[in-house]
């Protein structure tokens, strides 16, 4: 039977960075992954050119159940610490808006940077391999896979949350978890679009793919992005990281005019262009289908000399603060990200070993930490794996 130091199941962002710094430092490793081929979800991120972290990732980035614990990792494996290893590789990559740094070429580039340098680290991966029973012994793990039994002295828990199964992600990481009794809070879909219940999409049907940049909030929390009318519902990044915070049954707050106040515009408006039509000037400030969409809500236009202060405020009402309570998500089949998942309680925030069970580590997005949409999440899985290979 064979024994490494260390066996990471997951081959992903925070599996493979853990197989790296424990290599390093002398372990041996073996990387399980249950795809014929690793680190999937970098492969398709950011369109196929890895959205691979953001210059501004900080603990404000995240949400979770106790939003100190990603503080440490955080600090300790910096964006900075990654650029420079995508720099040391030759990979070029360019910035896009609010400190997202994508690849000029391929995921790909980042997926290869990853496995040469676990290659040079001594690390040995193994796809298409399943795992089937885990078992704690005094000396540490006994593993069944369909390859035969493994043993360990560490065994880390890389494998993820159930966020888009397509790609063989599951709740693996928590049934682990639940098995050596730790708690697990309740796993939802995040970074994911919102739904409309029937009425009101047979009403906004014809808005299918307008696009407009826009505030939107779910109590206190407020981005401002662009949003995207679906089939389905609304997307676009401001959607997906309102997402991570909302709860069935909340109302959601758009602001379609950021920074202007539509009423003032309205009336100023009415002064100057008496004449103009009610949707004209709209479609002078937002995509003409939704200019006119929010006339027909409203059930108001023509000509503005002939529309009171009343009806100006009932349509800029829509204009900056329109109101809807979503009939739910798109759920984990087009979710980026797992929000939930183990208790961080559970778990050292400096080594990522679980405090009731010697050995057992967990990094990544099993845990109940979730980054922002932008490149947060792959930080957080370098940070937390560079943080675990430290330690087993």
């Amino acid at each position: 039977m064979r024994h490494f130091d260390v066996i990471i199941l997951g081959a992903g962002a925070a599996g493979l960075m853990a197989a790296i710094a424990a290599g390093r430092r002398g372990r041996s490793v073996l990387v399980l992954e249950q795809a014929h081929k690793p680190a999937q979800k970098i492969r398709i991120s950011g369109g196929g050119r890895c959205n691979f972290t953001n210059l501004h990732c900080g603990p404000q980035n995240f949400l979770s159940e106790n939003p100190r614990f990603c503080v440490s990792a955080l600090k300790r494996y910096t964006q900075r610490d990654f650029i420079a290893l995508v720099e040391a590789h030759n990979i070029a990559y360019h910035e896009k808006t609010l400190g997202q740094l994508f690849c000029d070429g391929s995921s790909q580039q980042i997926i290869e940077m990853l496995l040469g340098e676990g290659g040079a680290a001594g690390v040995v991966l193994q796809t298409g391999t399943a795992t089937t029973a885990i078992e704690k012994r005094d000396e540490g793990f006994r593993l069944a896979t369909g390859q035969g039994d493994v043993t360990c002295s560490s065994l880390v828990i890389a494998t993820g949350g159930p966020s888009i199964p397509k790609m063989g992600a599951s709740g693996f990481a928590y049934d682990i978890a639940r098995q050596f009794g730790l708690k697990v809070v309740t796993p939802r879909p995040a970074l994911v679009p919102l739904t409309f219940d029937p009425a009101t999409l047979e009403k906004l049907k014809h808005l299918t793919g307008v696009a407009a940049e826009a505030v939107v909030a779910c109590g206190k929390t407020r981005f401002r992005e662009a949003l995207l009318f679906t089939h389905r519902g609304l997307s676009g990044p401001a959607i997906l990281q309102i997402s991570s915070y909302w709860s069935p049954g909340q109302e959601i707050a758009v602001d379609l005019l950021p920074e202007e106040t539509a009423f003032d515009l309205l009336r100023a408006a009415r002064a100057e262009k008496a004449r103009q039509e009610l949707h004209n000037l709209l479609a002078d400030l937002l995509p003409r289908r939704l200019a006119l969409s929010l006339c027909e809500a409203a059930g108001i236009d023509g000509r503005l000399a002939d529309l009171s202060d009343k009806k100006l405020r009932a349509v800029a009402g829509l204009v900056n603060d329109w109101r809807f309570r979503p009939q739910g998500t798109e759920g984990f089949r087009t979710a980026e990200v797992t929000a939930g998942g183990i208790d961080t309680g559970e778990v050292s925030s400096k080594t990522f070993e679980a405090k009731k069970v010697p050995g057992l580590y967990f990094i990544g997005e099993c845990l109940d930490v979730t980054g922002h949409l932008g490149g947060h999440n792959f930080q957080w899985a370098w940070s937390s794996g560079h943080a675990a290979g430290q330690f087993v």
